[in-house]
């Protein structure tokens, strides 16, 4: 089935946007140029502009009729400091800087759904267009919520979306209850005592101290954790002195938690102190431990997932919705809202595994699949108007 056929007769305008806004990307808290294109169309289209909430972030406002109901969409809009591999036209255009995870298909599918309801208003409500900066662990979400989203644009319900390679464009998927996991960073600097690299007798070090607190910390996952659930400690960074043929007094150790409860990313934190500062006092050295949550545990609220998958299946056929995925170990900035307000998150395909778009996220050569674009644009408009309907208005 396709998607609403007015948004495909832009189709095209929208690709123009979204490949526009992929050569020009921009770092969380830097949307500046991004915040002002997605301005300039949500004023051309009639919709009330806010700038500066969270900072870069800002939300467009759209009123019909005379109903009190609300509903937020929301959007992400930074991206990640990658260096792009791709080489056609609309690749990045600042070196370092790169739309590698679809932030820029995501502006611009809210885009394409601002301009159809401008344009038909076939709802009695209000909508808050919600375009977050800084979702790549900066903590946009914090800031918008921090500036008042909720109390200054209040939504019954908030709805997002993130593209999936892998999934067929065309085909959504989500679950209700946990659905991504919660995640933090860590580091772990080692304080000992540095030597010449021939007299290590003389030292106490911090790179063999390290080495055995990054084997150790593995023990938390299969030692710790209940085997009925789900949790990953990964150790992504290991940094030690400048020379050769010298033992340094410093190493530090650094890397990502991903766990699916609040109650196992404390027992990590705990389990994960108390490892490294005992290793460390065995050698005669010092740990500190610096443990820091950057994203809840993403929730989705049953009523407003088994809303937003009915609104997908009447878009696509049922054939083409998984009501019931299987949860990932990614994380999104996005949970931060769903815990003020209820709401769900979906996965819309972004191409499968034989086809365009196929390439992961957080990948040099990952682009969005603009095919993708009148679809997901589609479900938010769909949204908007099952659930500020005129007739139940």
């Amino acid at each position: 089935m396709p998607p609403i056929d007015q948004i495909a007769q832009f189709h095209a305008a929208l690709t123009i946007i979204r490949r526009d806004i992929h050569a020009h990307p921009e770092l969380g808290f830097e949307e500046t140029r991004t915040a002002d294109l997605v301005a300039l169309h949500l004023e051309e289209y009639g919709i009330e502009v806010t700038r500066g909430v969270g900072k870069t972030g800002l939300v467009g406002r759209l009123r019909a009729g005379n109903s009190p109901r609300t509903i937020g969409l929301r959007a992400d809009m930074d991206c990640l400091p990658i260096l792009e591999a791709n080489e056609f036209g609309h690749r990045s255009t600042s070196a370092g800087k790169m739309h590698a995870c679809g932030h820029d298909g995501h502006t611009t599918m809210l885009l394409g759904a601002a301009r159809y309801l401008a344009q038909t208003k076939n709802f009695d409500g209000t909508v808050h267009f919600i375009f977050q900066p800084a979702e790549e662990g900066l903590g946009g979400a914090s800031a918008m919520l921090a500036d008042g989203l909720f109390e200054r644009f209040p939504c019954d319900a908030i709805f997002g979306m993130h593209n999936r390679p892998g999934l067929a464009v065309g085909k959504f998927q989500t679950r209700p209850a946990a659905m991504m996991a919660g995640g933090a960073y860590f580091d772990i600097t080692i304080t000992g005592v540095g030597a010449h690299g021939a007299r290590p007798e003389s030292s106490v070090d911090p790179v063999i101290i390290g080495s055995q607190i990054a084997s150790a910390l593995q023990t938390i996952v299969s030692r710790n954790i209940r085997p009925v659930e789900t949790a990953v400690v990964s150790v992504t960074r290991f940094h030690a002195g400048q020379a050769y043929n010298v033992i340094p007094d410093k190493a530090v150790l650094g890397g990502t938690v991903r766990c699916f409860s609040d109650s196992a990313m404390a027992l990590v934190e705990r389990n994960m102190r108390r490892l490294a500062e005992s290793i460390a006092a065995g050698f005669g050295a010092k740990a500190e431990l610096d443990f820091r949550i950057l994203f809840p545990v993403l929730m989705n609220h049953a009523d407003e997932t088994q809303f937003i998958l009915d609104c997908a299946a009447e878009l696509v056929g049922e054939e083409n919705i998984h009501r019931n995925m299987t949860p990932t170990m990614a994380s999104e900035d996005f949970a931060f809202m769903l815990r003020a307000v209820p709401g769900a998150y979906i996965q819309i395909g972004n191409g499968d595994i034989e086809g365009e778009g196929a390439c992961e996220v957080h990948n040099p050569g990952y682009d969005f699949n603009d095919a993708a674009l009148p679809y997901g644009a589609s479900l938010f408009v769909k949204l908007v108007e099952k659930r500020l309907d005129r007739l139940t208005g």
